[in-house]
């Protein structure tokens, strides 16, 4: 009976894997009765990382969920604290519950729109720029986490296609067809394979940074820029050029390096489409072209007019971000008669477990909160001399922001300086410098790390991650010259504003 729990305990996940969490939960007691709150909740912190690390080996929820309720049990922090954070972040978890579902609905029009990119872009570098400038403009008006969502949808609509077409010829030896059963793709053209795997991979990094890039510039591209904007008291033009100096000169870096990493092939990057994926994918489209019923292009039609109502819907912020995907999605199913509660729950398949997630990254976010984890930073940062704050607040919010939520960092730190104006320590002119800082530090360092920003924990957390073979390391790596370029470039800014 021991060795069956055992085993059920966590499934398929590693025994050493296991063993670690198992020490975990018990280390954590121990360390808050032996060296206080601080320590146990930094050790919490550190510990829900390596969950994100190993998200490979265990989707994170269930060992950052047993991490949570630990947290909970043993008071570092209260459910109530977590109610809270779950309250003041409901807007992302709509989005996520609604938006990404939204964007299921949408994926025959997108995976036909990037198609066409694909197949009439040969050029990789020029095919990485598009895709980072396009997630870039797009997130600077719409959601960075709505782009990802569709970037997502497209590379999973391409690599089943392709991995369906490749695996076709070894399905009897190797068993009924899975999208996760790769014996007969890997055995039949391993090669190619994973060249597309590392072509997929680089092209959703580039897309994702490009949320970065854009999420920036204006006070709705992040929320935390909306927080920001509305403590300060700018408007959507003030937030934007205020944010120019720091926006323009990180953009045109970025777009620089997409470019660099293409040519050089360095850091993961440069993988070209291999030409019988690129056949593979040539000869779909042309077999939907010719099959294509009335009923599909009508279908076609309603997710374009959709699609248009999305792009205003989020543009003109009409109601809550998650709010619009819900209407997407019952316009789409409606017009278009999916009617079914099995079809229609399919499309919650990917949204949900990263919602689940996000409410236990919230628990760990309120230890931080509870235990003051980020207070010593806080006081050592505002003790420096005027000159230098604005750029200690950028590098101090761009390493926080790489362990923690940053809109839980920006919301922290422009409460702390809020604070410091009122109580006439700082200037209204260096309050807004300071706004500036904070801003720039937690939106653009914070690239270094799946868990710095909810569309790159939403990547990593994705179905397609695994089937690319994206893992937590592995994004840090690509991650890694966009990381140096942008911090350095924006803390210069930040430093000559």
């Amino acid at each position: 009976m021991t060795r069956s729990f055992a085993r059920n305990f966590l499934g398929n996940s590693p025994l050493w894997y296991k063993k670690t969490i198992l020490l975990f939960l018990i280390l954590n007691p121990i360390a808050l009765h032996a060296f206080g709150p601080a320590v146990a909740g930094w050790m919490l912190v550190g510990e829900f990382i390596f969950t994100l690390a190993m998200a490979l080996k265990c989707y994170p929820l269930l060992p950052g969920g047993l991490l949570a309720i630990e947290a909970l049990a043993i008071g570092l922090t209260s459910t109530d604290a977590l109610y809270v954070e779950v309250g003041n972040n409901l807007p992302v978890i709509l989005l996520l519950m609604f938006m990404v579902a939204g964007i299921y609905f949408m994926k025959d029009l997108l995976l036909l729109l990037f198609t066409r990119l694909l197949l009439g872009v040969r050029s990789k570098s020029t095919l990485s720029l598009l895709f980072c400038s396009s997630a870039a403009l797009l997130s600077a008006f719409l959601d960075a986490l709505t782009v990802t969502a569709v970037i997502i949808a497209v590379a999973m609509g391409f690599y089943r296609i392709y991995h369906k077409a490749a695996s076709a010829e070894g399905v009897k030896e190797h068993g009924p067809y899975s999208l996760t059963n790769d014996h007969a793709a890997e055995q039949l053209h391993p090669k190619d394979l994973e060249q597309f795997r590392s072509f997929l991979r680089s092209l959703m990094m580039h897309g994702v940074v490009g949320t970065a890039l854009g999420g920036v510039m204006t006070m709705v591209g992040e929320p935390q820029n909306l927080l920001i904007a509305k403590t300060v008291g700018w408007s959507f033009s003030e937030f934007f050029l205020v944010m120019l100096p720091i926006s323009a000169p990180v953009f045109l870096a970025g777009l620089l390096t997409c470019l660099a990493l293409e040519k050089t092939r360095r850091f993961g990057y440069g993988a070209r489409l291999p030409s019988s994926v690129r056949a593979i994918l040539k000869a779909k489209d042309q077999d939907k072209r010719s099959n294509r019923t009335s009923d599909d292009v009508a279908a076609l039609w309603v997710q374009a007019f959709a699609a248009v109502a999305l792009v205003l819907g989020l543009a003109f912020h009409v109601a809550e971000v998650g709010l619009v995907g819900l209407m997407i999605i019952v316009l789409v199913a409606s017009m278009n008669g999916i009617t079914n509660e099995q079809r229609i729950g399919k499309a919650f398949d990917e949204s949900m477990p990263f919602a689940s997630l996000l409410v236990v990254f919230f628990a760990v976010v309120a230890v931080i909160h509870e235990q003051h984890l980020f207070q010593p930073i806080i006081q050592f940062v505002l003790s420096k001399p005027e000159s230098q704050q604005a750029g200690y607040f950028f590098v101090a919010n761009g390493l926080l922001s790489m362990i923690s939520d940053n809109v839980f960092v920006a919301t922290v730190y422009i409460t702390e300086i809020k604070q410091a104006l009122d109580a006439g320590l700082v200037s209204r002119e260096h309050f807004e410098l300071l706004a500036v800082a904070i801003n720039s530090g937690t939106n653009l360092p914070s690239v270094a790390t799946p868990n710095g920003q909810a569309a790159f924990l939403f990547l990593l957390t994705s179905a397609i991650a695994p089937l690319i073979r994206l893992s937590y390391g592995r994004m840090v790596m690509m991650a890694l010259p966009y990381t140096v370029v942008m911090g350095l470039i924006g803390f210069f800014c930040v430093k000559t504003m």
